[in-house]
Protein backbone atom coordinates (compact mmCIF):
# COMPACT_ATOMS: atom_id res chain seq x y z
CA UNK A 1 0.00 0.00 0.00
CA UNK A 2 3.06 2.15 0.83
CA UNK A 3 4.60 1.95 -2.36
CA UNK A 4 1.20 2.48 -4.61
CA UNK A 5 0.56 5.65 -2.57
CA UNK A 6 4.53 6.84 -2.92
CA UNK A 7 3.81 5.84 -6.76
CA UNK A 8 0.75 8.17 -6.98
CA UNK A 9 2.17 10.72 -5.21
CA UNK A 10 4.97 11.03 -7.79
CA UNK A 11 2.54 10.74 -10.97
CA UNK A 12 0.63 13.64 -9.20
CA UNK A 13 4.28 15.89 -8.75
CA UNK A 14 5.27 15.30 -12.43
CA UNK A 15 1.36 15.99 -13.29
CA UNK A 16 1.86 19.15 -11.52
CA UNK A 17 5.35 20.20 -12.62
CA UNK A 18 5.41 23.07 -14.79
CA UNK A 19 5.96 22.13 -18.77
CA UNK A 20 8.91 23.65 -19.98
CA UNK A 21 8.63 25.66 -23.31
CA UNK A 22 10.43 24.26 -26.30
CA UNK A 23 12.98 27.03 -27.82
CA UNK A 24 11.36 28.88 -30.93
CA UNK A 25 13.06 29.72 -34.13
CA UNK A 26 12.06 32.87 -35.48
CA UNK A 27 12.79 34.45 -38.98
CA UNK A 28 13.06 38.24 -38.48
CA UNK A 29 10.32 40.23 -40.54
CA UNK A 30 12.50 43.11 -42.86
CA UNK A 31 9.40 45.09 -42.54
CA UNK A 32 9.03 45.44 -38.90
CA UNK A 33 13.04 46.08 -38.09
CA UNK A 34 15.19 48.76 -38.38
CA UNK A 35 19.03 48.91 -37.48
CA UNK A 36 19.82 52.62 -36.59
CA UNK A 37 23.57 53.75 -36.87
CA UNK A 38 23.77 57.65 -35.11
CA UNK A 39 27.15 59.77 -35.10
CA UNK A 40 28.27 63.13 -34.52
CA UNK A 41 28.86 65.67 -37.48
CA UNK A 42 31.53 68.01 -37.00
CA UNK A 43 28.99 68.43 -33.60
CA UNK A 44 26.67 70.51 -35.56
CA UNK A 45 24.04 67.46 -36.04
CA UNK A 46 24.00 63.54 -34.87
CA UNK A 47 22.48 62.02 -38.44
CA UNK A 48 21.41 58.38 -38.77
CA UNK A 49 21.40 55.44 -41.10
CA UNK A 50 19.39 52.53 -41.65
CA UNK A 51 20.29 49.19 -42.53
CA UNK A 52 17.81 47.70 -44.15
CA UNK A 53 16.27 44.54 -45.39
CA UNK A 54 17.77 43.04 -42.59
CA UNK A 55 17.70 39.02 -42.59
CA UNK A 56 18.15 36.77 -39.81
CA UNK A 57 16.59 33.72 -37.52
CA UNK A 58 16.47 34.00 -33.58
CA UNK A 59 16.18 31.22 -31.43
CA UNK A 60 14.95 32.06 -28.21
CA UNK A 61 14.76 29.65 -25.05
CA UNK A 62 12.98 31.25 -22.65
CA UNK A 63 14.03 28.18 -19.65
CA UNK A 64 17.88 28.49 -20.62
CA UNK A 65 18.31 31.84 -22.15
CA UNK A 66 21.74 31.19 -22.17
CA UNK A 67 20.86 28.46 -25.06
CA UNK A 68 19.82 31.53 -27.31
CA UNK A 69 21.20 32.73 -30.72
CA UNK A 70 20.87 35.38 -33.31
CA UNK A 71 22.27 35.04 -36.52
CA UNK A 72 21.82 38.22 -39.09
CA UNK A 73 22.80 39.41 -42.40
CA UNK A 74 22.59 43.39 -43.14
CA UNK A 75 22.52 43.54 -47.08
CA UNK A 76 24.93 47.48 -48.24
CA UNK A 77 22.16 47.15 -50.49
CA UNK A 78 19.98 48.49 -48.19
CA UNK A 79 21.85 50.69 -46.45
CA UNK A 80 20.24 54.49 -46.75
CA UNK A 81 21.17 57.56 -44.92
CA UNK A 82 18.03 59.37 -46.06
CA UNK A 83 19.00 60.72 -49.09
CA UNK A 84 20.47 59.23 -53.01
CA UNK A 85 23.48 61.55 -52.55
CA UNK A 86 24.31 60.39 -48.98
CA UNK A 87 23.42 56.65 -49.63
CA UNK A 88 26.02 56.95 -52.40
CA UNK A 89 28.65 58.36 -50.07
CA UNK A 90 27.69 55.88 -47.26
CA UNK A 91 28.20 52.91 -50.15
CA UNK A 92 31.71 53.69 -51.16
CA UNK A 93 34.81 53.09 -51.07
CA UNK A 94 35.13 55.74 -48.46
CA UNK A 95 33.16 53.84 -45.73
CA UNK A 96 31.07 50.61 -46.56
CA UNK A 97 32.79 50.30 -50.18
CA UNK A 98 29.53 48.10 -51.03
CA UNK A 99 30.24 47.02 -54.19
CA UNK A 100 33.05 45.22 -52.09
CA UNK A 101 31.77 43.82 -49.32
CA UNK A 102 27.52 43.52 -50.00
CA UNK A 103 26.92 42.08 -46.53
CA UNK A 104 27.75 42.77 -42.85
CA UNK A 105 26.75 39.78 -40.31
CA UNK A 106 26.35 39.58 -36.28
CA UNK A 107 26.45 36.45 -35.06
CA UNK A 108 25.60 35.87 -31.63
CA UNK A 109 28.83 33.79 -29.12
CA UNK A 110 26.30 34.59 -25.87
CA UNK A 111 23.33 35.56 -24.37
CA UNK A 112 22.66 36.20 -20.57
CA UNK A 113 19.80 37.30 -18.90
CA UNK A 114 20.41 41.03 -16.97
CA UNK A 115 17.27 41.48 -15.32
CA UNK A 116 13.89 41.18 -16.12
CA UNK A 117 12.83 41.59 -19.65
CA UNK A 118 16.28 42.08 -20.36
CA UNK A 119 19.01 40.15 -22.11
CA UNK A 120 23.11 40.79 -23.13
CA UNK A 121 23.54 39.34 -26.27
CA UNK A 122 27.57 38.83 -27.11
CA UNK A 123 28.49 38.56 -30.25
CA UNK A 124 30.83 39.13 -33.38
CA UNK A 125 29.72 42.00 -35.92
CA UNK A 126 31.85 42.06 -39.31
CA UNK A 127 32.06 44.43 -41.46
CA UNK A 128 34.17 44.89 -44.63
CA UNK A 129 35.41 41.56 -43.58
CA UNK A 130 36.86 43.09 -40.52
CA UNK A 131 35.08 41.08 -36.78
CA UNK A 132 34.90 42.63 -33.71
CA UNK A 133 33.20 41.55 -30.43
CA UNK A 134 29.98 43.95 -29.71
CA UNK A 135 27.52 43.43 -27.13
CA UNK A 136 24.03 44.39 -27.13
CA UNK A 137 21.75 45.53 -24.55
CA UNK A 138 18.51 44.04 -25.07
CA UNK A 139 14.83 45.21 -23.89
CA UNK A 140 12.23 42.04 -24.93
CA UNK A 141 9.05 43.74 -25.88
CA UNK A 142 7.22 40.93 -26.21
CA UNK A 143 6.64 36.95 -27.05
CA UNK A 144 3.40 35.50 -27.65
CA UNK A 145 1.12 34.80 -30.55
CA UNK A 146 1.24 37.03 -33.64
CA UNK A 147 -2.55 38.46 -33.82
CA UNK A 148 -2.51 38.52 -37.26
CA UNK A 149 -0.63 35.65 -38.10
CA UNK A 150 -1.31 33.17 -35.69
CA UNK A 151 2.13 32.05 -34.89
CA UNK A 152 4.43 32.44 -32.32
CA UNK A 153 6.38 36.04 -32.23
CA UNK A 154 8.85 37.63 -30.94
CA UNK A 155 10.16 41.45 -30.92
CA UNK A 156 12.78 43.48 -28.91
CA UNK A 157 15.09 46.12 -29.22
CA UNK A 158 18.47 46.43 -28.73
CA UNK A 159 21.26 49.19 -27.95
CA UNK A 160 25.26 49.38 -28.49
CA UNK A 161 28.29 51.80 -29.16
CA UNK A 162 31.16 51.03 -31.18
CA UNK A 163 33.86 52.38 -32.72
CA UNK A 164 33.68 52.45 -36.89
CA UNK A 165 37.82 53.24 -37.30
CA UNK A 166 37.70 49.51 -35.81
CA UNK A 167 35.77 47.99 -38.81
CA UNK A 168 37.85 49.76 -41.47
CA UNK A 169 34.92 52.70 -41.77
CA UNK A 170 36.64 55.63 -40.13
CA UNK A 171 36.84 57.95 -42.62
CA UNK A 172 37.09 61.96 -41.60
CA UNK A 173 37.70 61.22 -37.88
CA UNK A 174 37.82 62.51 -35.38
CA UNK A 175 35.85 65.33 -37.24
CA UNK A 176 33.08 63.07 -38.12
CA UNK A 177 32.47 61.29 -34.78
CA UNK A 178 34.40 57.76 -34.21
CA UNK A 179 31.93 56.44 -31.92
CA UNK A 180 28.57 55.20 -33.37
CA UNK A 181 25.84 54.68 -31.51
CA UNK A 182 23.65 51.56 -32.55
CA UNK A 183 19.53 50.53 -32.04
CA UNK A 184 17.72 48.13 -33.11
CA UNK A 185 14.40 47.26 -32.92
CA UNK A 186 12.71 44.59 -34.67
CA UNK A 187 10.85 41.34 -34.47
CA UNK A 188 10.47 37.85 -36.17
CA UNK A 189 7.82 35.41 -36.04
CA UNK A 190 8.28 31.22 -36.39
CA UNK A 191 7.00 29.83 -40.06
CA UNK A 192 3.73 28.81 -40.18
CA UNK A 193 3.39 24.56 -39.91
CA UNK A 194 2.76 23.05 -43.21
Amino acid sequence: MRIRSAVLALAVALAAAPAFAEPVTYQLDPTHTNVLAQWSHFGFSNPFANFGDVQGTLVYDPDDVAASRVEVVLPMSGLTGFSPKFDEHLRSADFFDAARYPNATFRSTKVEAAGEGRLKVTGELTIKDITRPVVLDVTLNKVGQHPMLKVPAIGFDATATIRRSDFGVGAYAPHVGDEVTLRITTEGSAPKAE
